[in-house]
């Protein structure tokens, strides 16, 4: 991990432990082991520090995204591939989603503007496929439910109550069984998982 990506994380921390204007630059140099103006090497401001966060997550959301639809075989494997691919990333990046969802307003305009064009494409890898496999299906229906099935999933770091990969199992059939993908049954459920 780069310096840069170990800044980037452990802003990612604390932000979401603090809430971003609970973080001062010497409280996120001391963190990350070196003094606040050492950061400024890497970022030119903690608004820069949110910004790339913020940027980098989306950018790598719809990277991935894109890559798992084009391996896909047809459309319900590639939905199937982006509820695994989201799923993983909400239970390995919890507090990115807690500061996107918190700190949205602290981000500046332009790092704003383009984490909302890059969210956009992101849904509309989702609702391409989603119309494919639900033929008839409108593309405002079909972002609604990329949407909803989003929802669903980031709310990992407030819902996740068990272990990863049980969460993570529970997460996918709910996500697949809203995208009317297969049922969202729940018998499968491990009982009193420690």
């Amino acid at each position: 991990m780069s310096r840069r990506e170990q800044i980037l994380a452990t802003a990612a921390e604390l932000f979401a432990k603090r809430g971003f204007h609970g973080v001062s630059v010497a409280d996120l140099g001391a963190a990350c082991g070196v003094s606040g103006p050492a950061l400024y090497k890497h970022f030119a401001s903690k608004d820069a520090v949110l910004a790339a966060m913020l940027v980098s997550i989306s950018e790598q959301l719809l990277e991935v995204g894109r890559e798992r639809v084009a391996a896909a075989p047809d459309a319900r494997a590639a939905v199937v591939a982006l509820v695994d691919w989201h799923v993983d990333f909400a239970l390995r990046h919890r507090p990115l989603i807690v500061v996107q969802d918190r700190d949205w307003e602290s981000l500046p305009e332009q790092a704003r503007e383009q984490v909302r064009a890059l969210q956009r494409a992101y849904v509309d890898v989702w609702a391409r496929e989603l119309q494919s496999v639900h033929p008839g299906l409108g593309l405002e229906q079909a972002r609604s439910m990329a949407h909803a099935a989003f929802g669903l999933i980031n709310s990992t770091p407030h819902s996740a109550l068990l272990p990863d990969p049980a969460m993570g199992d529970l997460l996918h059939r709910m996500a697949l069984g809203a995208l009317g993908l297969e049922p969202a049954g729940l018998a499968q459920v491990p009982q009193n998982v420690t």
